[in-house]
Protein backbone atom coordinates (compact mmCIF):
# COMPACT_ATOMS: atom_id res chain seq x y z
CA UNK A 1 0.00 0.00 0.00
CA UNK A 2 1.38 3.43 -0.82
CA UNK A 3 2.88 6.19 1.97
CA UNK A 4 0.48 8.53 0.53
CA UNK A 5 -2.27 6.72 1.13
CA UNK A 6 -1.11 5.16 4.47
CA UNK A 7 -0.68 8.44 5.66
CA UNK A 8 -4.50 9.51 4.59
CA UNK A 9 -5.82 6.94 6.44
CA UNK A 10 -3.94 7.83 9.45
CA UNK A 11 -4.91 11.43 9.67
CA UNK A 12 -8.72 10.17 8.58
CA UNK A 13 -8.54 7.78 11.39
CA UNK A 14 -6.97 10.67 14.37
CA UNK A 15 -9.95 13.27 13.30
CA UNK A 16 -11.99 10.93 15.59
CA UNK A 17 -10.31 11.51 18.37
CA UNK A 18 -9.76 9.00 21.09
CA UNK A 19 -10.96 11.23 23.49
CA UNK A 20 -14.22 10.85 22.37
CA UNK A 21 -14.23 7.48 22.67
CA UNK A 22 -13.19 7.89 26.06
CA UNK A 23 -16.11 10.33 26.70
CA UNK A 24 -18.69 8.36 25.02
CA UNK A 25 -18.00 5.01 27.25
CA UNK A 26 -17.59 6.86 30.66
CA UNK A 27 -21.30 8.22 30.18
CA UNK A 28 -22.39 4.82 28.78
CA UNK A 29 -21.00 2.98 31.49
CA UNK A 30 -21.97 5.82 33.74
CA UNK A 31 -25.74 4.90 32.53
CA UNK A 32 -25.40 1.15 32.57
CA UNK A 33 -24.57 1.16 36.38
CA UNK A 34 -27.46 3.11 37.00
CA UNK A 35 -29.87 1.15 35.03
CA UNK A 36 -28.76 -1.47 37.05
CA UNK A 37 -28.94 -0.31 39.90
CA UNK A 38 -32.60 0.60 39.33
CA UNK A 39 -33.20 -2.92 38.32
CA UNK A 40 -32.40 -4.22 41.59
CA UNK A 41 -33.83 -1.61 43.71
CA UNK A 42 -37.10 -1.85 41.54
CA UNK A 43 -36.92 -5.57 42.47
CA UNK A 44 -36.76 -5.00 45.86
CA UNK A 45 -39.42 -2.57 46.28
CA UNK A 46 -41.42 -5.00 44.64
CA UNK A 47 -40.15 -7.76 47.24
CA UNK A 48 -41.16 -5.32 50.22
CA UNK A 49 -44.40 -5.01 48.50
CA UNK A 50 -45.35 -8.49 48.62
CA UNK A 51 -44.17 -8.82 52.29
CA UNK A 52 -46.46 -5.43 53.27
CA UNK A 53 -49.10 -7.14 51.38
CA UNK A 54 -48.70 -10.67 52.87
CA UNK A 55 -48.42 -9.37 56.03
CA UNK A 56 -51.49 -7.00 56.12
CA UNK A 57 -53.30 -10.10 54.27
CA UNK A 58 -54.08 -8.50 50.93
CA UNK A 59 -53.74 -9.85 47.32
CA UNK A 60 -50.69 -11.27 47.60
CA UNK A 61 -51.09 -12.69 44.27
CA UNK A 62 -51.03 -9.71 42.52
CA UNK A 63 -47.96 -8.38 44.09
CA UNK A 64 -46.40 -11.81 43.16
CA UNK A 65 -47.30 -11.81 40.24
CA UNK A 66 -46.01 -8.30 39.52
CA UNK A 67 -42.68 -8.93 41.24
CA UNK A 68 -42.70 -12.19 39.18
CA UNK A 69 -43.12 -10.54 35.95
CA UNK A 70 -40.34 -7.67 36.78
CA UNK A 71 -37.70 -10.02 37.47
CA UNK A 72 -38.10 -12.15 35.09
CA UNK A 73 -38.11 -8.89 32.46
CA UNK A 74 -35.15 -7.58 33.84
CA UNK A 75 -31.18 -8.32 34.16
CA UNK A 76 -29.98 -7.56 37.92
CA UNK A 77 -32.83 -7.95 39.64
CA UNK A 78 -31.45 -11.29 41.71
CA UNK A 79 -33.23 -10.88 45.32
CA UNK A 80 -30.88 -13.60 47.13
CA UNK A 81 -28.37 -12.55 49.15
CA UNK A 82 -25.57 -14.41 50.29
CA UNK A 83 -26.36 -13.55 53.81
CA UNK A 84 -30.04 -13.10 53.72
CA UNK A 85 -32.93 -15.74 53.87
CA UNK A 86 -33.14 -18.50 51.12
CA UNK A 87 -35.39 -18.32 49.32
CA UNK A 88 -35.78 -14.75 49.48
CA UNK A 89 -39.65 -14.19 49.08
CA UNK A 90 -41.12 -15.98 51.95
CA UNK A 91 -45.20 -15.68 52.68
CA UNK A 92 -44.14 -16.09 56.60
CA UNK A 93 -47.72 -14.12 57.65
CA UNK A 94 -49.70 -16.14 55.60
CA UNK A 95 -48.37 -19.21 56.27
CA UNK A 96 -48.93 -18.32 59.92
CA UNK A 97 -52.58 -17.97 58.99
CA UNK A 98 -52.96 -21.17 57.39
CA UNK A 99 -51.36 -22.79 60.05
CA UNK A 100 -53.63 -21.06 63.01
CA UNK A 101 -56.97 -22.44 60.54
CA UNK A 102 -55.75 -25.80 59.96
CA UNK A 103 -55.15 -26.30 63.39
CA UNK A 104 -58.34 -24.61 64.71
CA UNK A 105 -60.31 -26.61 62.51
CA UNK A 106 -58.54 -29.66 63.89
CA UNK A 107 -61.12 -31.69 66.20
CA UNK A 108 -60.41 -31.60 69.99
CA UNK A 109 -58.58 -34.82 69.89
CA UNK A 110 -59.30 -35.27 73.57
CA UNK A 111 -62.73 -35.03 73.72
CA UNK A 112 -62.31 -37.83 70.73
CA UNK A 113 -60.60 -39.91 72.79
CA UNK A 114 -62.80 -39.68 75.91
CA UNK A 115 -65.45 -40.90 73.22
CA UNK A 116 -63.66 -43.58 71.49
CA UNK A 117 -62.93 -44.99 75.09
CA UNK A 118 -66.45 -44.88 76.17
CA UNK A 119 -67.82 -46.56 73.36
CA UNK A 120 -64.55 -49.22 73.11
CA UNK A 121 -65.52 -50.23 76.87
CA UNK A 122 -68.67 -50.63 75.95
CA UNK A 123 -68.26 -52.58 73.23
CA UNK A 124 -65.22 -54.80 74.19
CA UNK A 125 -64.51 -56.61 78.07
CA UNK A 126 -62.22 -55.55 80.18
CA UNK A 127 -59.53 -58.59 79.74
CA UNK A 128 -58.87 -57.68 76.18
CA UNK A 129 -57.00 -54.69 76.47
CA UNK A 130 -55.19 -54.65 73.26
CA UNK A 131 -58.54 -55.20 70.92
CA UNK A 132 -59.55 -51.85 73.21
CA UNK A 133 -56.49 -49.64 71.90
CA UNK A 134 -57.20 -51.10 68.31
CA UNK A 135 -60.71 -49.99 68.57
CA UNK A 136 -60.14 -46.39 69.96
CA UNK A 137 -57.80 -45.62 66.86
CA UNK A 138 -60.24 -46.96 64.61
CA UNK A 139 -63.00 -44.69 66.13
CA UNK A 140 -60.84 -42.34 65.99
CA UNK A 141 -59.69 -42.26 62.46
CA UNK A 142 -63.54 -42.89 61.74
CA UNK A 143 -65.05 -39.78 63.69
CA UNK A 144 -62.11 -37.66 63.53
CA UNK A 145 -58.29 -37.21 63.13
CA UNK A 146 -55.52 -38.38 64.82
CA UNK A 147 -53.08 -35.00 64.02
CA UNK A 148 -53.34 -32.96 60.63
CA UNK A 149 -50.61 -33.14 58.04
CA UNK A 150 -48.67 -29.76 58.09
CA UNK A 151 -48.79 -28.21 55.09
CA UNK A 152 -45.11 -27.43 53.44
CA UNK A 153 -44.03 -24.39 53.79
CA UNK A 154 -41.78 -24.57 50.37
CA UNK A 155 -45.45 -23.62 49.11
CA UNK A 156 -45.04 -20.22 50.14
CA UNK A 157 -41.50 -19.68 50.08
CA UNK A 158 -40.04 -18.15 46.64
CA UNK A 159 -37.16 -17.54 44.36
CA UNK A 160 -36.96 -15.87 40.63
CA UNK A 161 -34.01 -15.71 38.48
CA UNK A 162 -33.65 -13.05 36.77
CA UNK A 163 -32.23 -13.07 32.82
CA UNK A 164 -28.60 -12.61 31.87
CA UNK A 165 -29.69 -10.05 29.20
CA UNK A 166 -32.72 -8.22 29.01
CA UNK A 167 -33.90 -5.51 26.49
CA UNK A 168 -34.41 -2.04 28.49
CA UNK A 169 -32.12 0.98 29.42
CA UNK A 170 -29.70 -1.42 31.25
CA UNK A 171 -29.03 -4.22 28.76
CA UNK A 172 -28.95 -1.59 25.83
CA UNK A 173 -26.43 0.42 27.51
CA UNK A 174 -24.11 -2.91 27.79
CA UNK A 175 -24.42 -3.52 24.03
CA UNK A 176 -23.31 0.05 23.01
CA UNK A 177 -20.85 0.18 26.06
CA UNK A 178 -19.37 -2.47 24.32
CA UNK A 179 -19.63 -1.70 20.84
CA UNK A 180 -17.79 1.51 21.80
CA UNK A 181 -14.98 -0.53 23.55
CA UNK A 182 -14.80 -2.64 20.32
CA UNK A 183 -14.64 1.12 18.34
CA UNK A 184 -11.98 2.06 20.50
CA UNK A 185 -9.68 -0.70 20.13
CA UNK A 186 -10.12 -1.09 16.42
CA UNK A 187 -9.40 2.53 16.44
CA UNK A 188 -5.92 2.23 18.66
CA UNK A 189 -4.88 -1.00 16.57
CA UNK A 190 -5.35 0.55 13.25
CA UNK A 191 -3.60 4.12 14.15
CA UNK A 192 -0.62 1.62 15.58
CA UNK A 193 -1.00 -0.34 12.61
CA UNK A 194 -0.57 2.46 10.21
CA UNK A 195 2.23 4.28 12.19
CA UNK A 196 4.56 1.06 12.04
CA UNK A 197 3.68 0.68 8.22
CA UNK A 198 4.61 4.73 7.57
CA UNK A 199 8.11 3.91 9.50
CA UNK A 200 8.98 1.23 7.52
Amino acid sequence: MHKRHLHHLLKQIKRVSAWYFVAAIIVTAGVAVYSLRQNNLNAIALRDEVLKVDQENGDVEKALRDLREYVYAHMNTELSSPNGAYPPVQLKYRYERLMAAQKAAEPNNGALATQAQAYCESQIPTGRSLNRIQCIEDYMTTHGTMSSKPIPDSLYKFDFASPAWSPDLAGWSIVLLAFLVFLAIVRSLSVLWLKHNLQQ
